[in-house]
């Protein structure tokens, strides 16, 4: 049995498999980098009972879903742990490799924050001003329906109230479950005020993720 646990804005996969055990020394476990040091922590209690310290890899959550779902054995993770709920092509992934008796468990929640400098301005974010600051493509600037890469370089040109400061923002990368939160609750967010962009969830799925989930790329991020 592999077992996976997700919660959720923040969660842990965990997978274990019968045989393993006597087969390897030690548990196995890879995944989220934001779930890692509570991970440790864990580990080394257990580690405490007189059982071997299990073998814990960062490897954020997105590269321990692919290894967890490579397979069943002793070459392949017994658990993995994320900061997001499995999706739907892991998921397949797992089954077409063998691993099909999955457990989720969740351990806890994730939260959030965007912070800035104390010796910065203040600043007051909305969904919105998150979105137009950091989604690759944003609507035109003059008002129109359409989408053009993202021009904006400071938070004044999103936002006449916000500081005249270049935007710069610290995040987790790509593979990290964190990530695909804040991409979510933040970037999609902000793209939900927007009412032409919202509908075309209902006509292209596909379509409104890569515009409501996509990051720029052009070091503003």
């Amino acid at each position: 049995m592999k077992a996976t646990l997700a919660g959720a804005a923040a969660a842990l996969a965990m997978a274990s498999v019968p045989g393993t055990a006597m087969a390897r020394d030690t548990i196995s476990i890879v995944g989220s980098s934001t779930v890692y040091p509570f991970a440790t922590v864990v580990a080394e209690r257990f580690g405490r009972t007189g059982n071997a310290t299990p073998k814990i890899e960062s490897t954020g959550s997105g590269g321990g879903m692919k290894l967890f779902c490579q397979g069943v054995g002793t070459q392949h993770p017994d658990i993995t742990n994320a900061s997001r709920r499995m999706k739907k092509s892991e998921f397949e992934l797992c089954q077409s490799n063998g691993v099909k008796d999955i457990t989720e468990v969740k351990v806890g929640y994730d939260g959030i924050v965007i912070a800035n400098s104390v010796k910065g301005e203040q600043i007051d974010l909305s969904l919105r001003d998150i979105f137009l600051a950091l989604a690759k493509d944003v609507p035109n600037p003059d008002g129109s329906e359409e989408l053009v890469a993202n021009p904006y370089k400071t938070w004044k040109e999103v936002n006449p109230a916000l500081p005249n400061t270049k935007i710069e923002v610290l995040g987790p990368p790509p593979t990290s479950g964190t990530r695909d939160a804040f991409n979510e609750l933040a970037i999609e967010g902000g793209c939900k005020t927007f009412s032409w962009l919202k509908a075309i969830k209902d006509e292209d799925k596909s379509k409104y993720k890569a515009i409501c989930r996509s990051v720029r790329e052009d070091g503003a991020y």
